[in-house]
This record gives structure tokens, C-alpha cells and sequence, in this order.
């Protein structure tokens, strides 16, 4: 890794969490135990960096976490020898992590469904993309290394449909729109993304389908999909997801019910078959509660 010039005089450890991905502890740990050097000598963590430095190290392996098959609630929307699509309820991890090992999705698909692709190893068995935890919906699943590579193909060329529904703070004006602005990792907050300089190019776009007060309730296309996209676009046109813990506000709607956020509207093409294939789920029942909730209020006022 060589040093860019906007951390050129900073510490080793902050320059090395600025550039990478790993956390401040880790590469604190590695600086210690002297498995960090720069133009090939090791140094302790105040080291301050040069540009153009060279930085080399090592991390070692993760964990292999003994990701056990359970028997939780799980909507299978479909499924054949090569794909299934679930419906991930609200509240439920994607994978295992460390100090996370049971309870997620993958837990559940483990047992409901058999023969996953093996693309992604044994903590992400058949998982092809993502939702986040409090996000609902819509999530396809490979069942074989075939069916994950052309739906992985799919989701990099842009060819599949992905459609979210949102509660957003604020009353959008425009009834359509599109945000185009690059994420990446927040420099002051490493659990967050933002809109960055030299972040992934990012394009949602945006339909207002109905207005309250105070709310809207907004349909969102996913064109390309980086961590945390809607709930950072959103945000940088001030209108933050309702209820969303990391980048909403903390007065939300009441009661707070979690994230208003969900992926209701699944396309891609058949792997095997090339048919194109579009699912559809409703929003969970909490959703709809404050949907209604609002036009009540609307019609309060009326």
C-alpha cells in the first residue's frame, strides 16, 4: 500500500485505517507485534507517514466460525434446483460474524434449503448480495457455483430489478430524481459509509409514490449497490430512512418501530432457463400500520 498525499504527516495506525478496511484494533495489534513496516522497517504506531511511503503487512486468517444449520422462521418465495428467493424479516443478520455465529439467515437457509453454492465459503453459503439488519425483503439465493456466478454477473452488469420502499424523513418535493454520488468509508466514523471524494460510484433513484406530514413514503431503484446506499443517499439529500439507528435522526416516528426500509421487488434472469423472473413481497405488518397511521393524520388535518 502506498501512502496518498491527504494522510501524508498522520500516525501510522490512523493513516493505515484511513486506507484500508480493517479496524483501528486490528492494525493496532499488528503495528505491536511489529508485523506492519514501512519502506520495509517496522515501526511503532506514532510513526508518522510520508507520501508515497510504501506500508506492507499481513493479516491473518479469520476464524473459521462453525456456522450450524437452525431451524428458524424462514419465507421461501421460491425455489428450484438452482435458485431460491427468501423474504428476510426485519431484525435478522445476513451471515454469521464473530461474536455472531447463530440466529442469521444463513442459519436459517442452512436448514430450510439444501445444496448451496460454495462461492463464498462456508459463513456465506449461497448468499449472492445482501440486506442490511433492519431492512426487510427480497434476497436471492444460489444453490449451486453456476447459479451464483450468473446471478453475481447480473448484479455487477446492473441487469437485475431491485425496488425498495421507504419512510423517509421530510417532504420530498421533486416526484422523481436520481442521486448519483460516490460512497465510501466515513473518515470520522468507521462503522458508517457517506458521500466521499474518491468514494464507489453510487446511483439510486427515487419515485415519491405518497406525501404526509412530515413523511414521505418514496419507491427507490438500486442501480449500482454499495453498503449502506439508500440509508446514505438518502441522508445526503435530507431525507434520512425513518427509524434508521445509524444515519437517521433520533426523533423519529412513534413508536419507533426500527428502520422503514424494505426490498419489496426482486428481478433477474434464470440461470439455467434465461427466463426472466420478478418477485414481489409486501411490506411487513409494522410497515403498513404506520402507512395507514400516517394518512390517518393527513385526513386529521384535511
Amino acid at each position: 500500500m502506498i501512502v496518498k498525499e491527504e494522510n501524508n504527516n498522520l500516525r501510522l495506525d490512523k493513516a493505515l485505517a484511513n486506507q484500508t478496511e480493517y479496524s483501528r484494533s486490528l492494525l493496532t495489534e499488528l503495528i505491536k507485534n511489529d508485523k506492519v513496516a514501512i519502506n520495509g522497517e517496522t515501526k511503532k504506531a506514532k510513526y508518522k507517514v510520508k507520501t508515497g511511503d510504501r506500508i506492507e503487512f499481513e493479516v491473518p486468517a479469520p476464524e473459521v466460525l462453525d456456522v450450524v444449520a437452525e431451524d428458524l422462521p424462514l419465507e421461501i418465495v421460491y425455489e428450484d434446483s438452482d435458485v431460491a428467493v427468501v423474504n428476510k424479516p426485519q431484525g435478522m443478520v445476513v451471515h454469521p460474524a464473530a461474536g455472531h455465529a447463530s440466529g442469521t439467515l444463513v442459519n436459517a437457509i442452512m436448514y430450510h434449503i439444501k445444496d448451496l453454492s460454495t462461492i463464498n465459503g462456508v459463513i456465506r453459503p449461497g448468499i449472492v448480495h445482501r440486506i442490511d439488519k433492519d431492512t426487510s425483503g427480497l434476497l436471492m439465493i444460489a444453490k449451486n457455483d453456476k447459479a451464483h456466478e450468473s446471478l453475481a454477473a447480473q448484479l455487477k452488469d446492473k441487469t437485475n430489478k431491485r425496488r425498495y420502499l421507504a419512510i423517509v424523513h421530510g417532504e420530498i418535493p421533486n416526484d422523481k430524481g436520481t442521486i448519483e454520488a460516490p460512497i465510501g468509508r466515513n473518515l470520522k466514523d468507521r462503522k458508517k459509509q457517506a458521500v466521499v471524494s474518491g468514494g464507489k460510484p453510487a446511483v439510486t433513484h427515487f419515485e415519491v409514490l405518497e406525501r404526509f406530514y412530515g413523511f414521505t413514503l418514496v419507491a427507490l431503484h438500486l442501480e449500482t449497490g454499495r453498503t449502506h446506499q439508500i440509508r446514505v443517499h438518502m441522508n445526503y439529500i435530507g431525507h434520512p430512512i425513518a427509524g434508521d439507528p445509524l444515519y437517521g435522526p433520533n426523533k423519529t416516528l412513534t413508536p419507533n418501530h426500527g428502520q422503514f426500509l424494505h426490498a419489496e421487488t426482486l428481478g433477474f434472469v434464470h440461470p439455467t432457463t434465461e427466463e426472466l423472473m420478478e418477485f414481489q413481497v409486501d411490506v411487513p405488518a409494522i410497515f403498513a400500520e404506520q402507512i395507514q397511521k400516517l394518512r390517518g393524520e393527513v385526513k386529521e388535518q384535511e
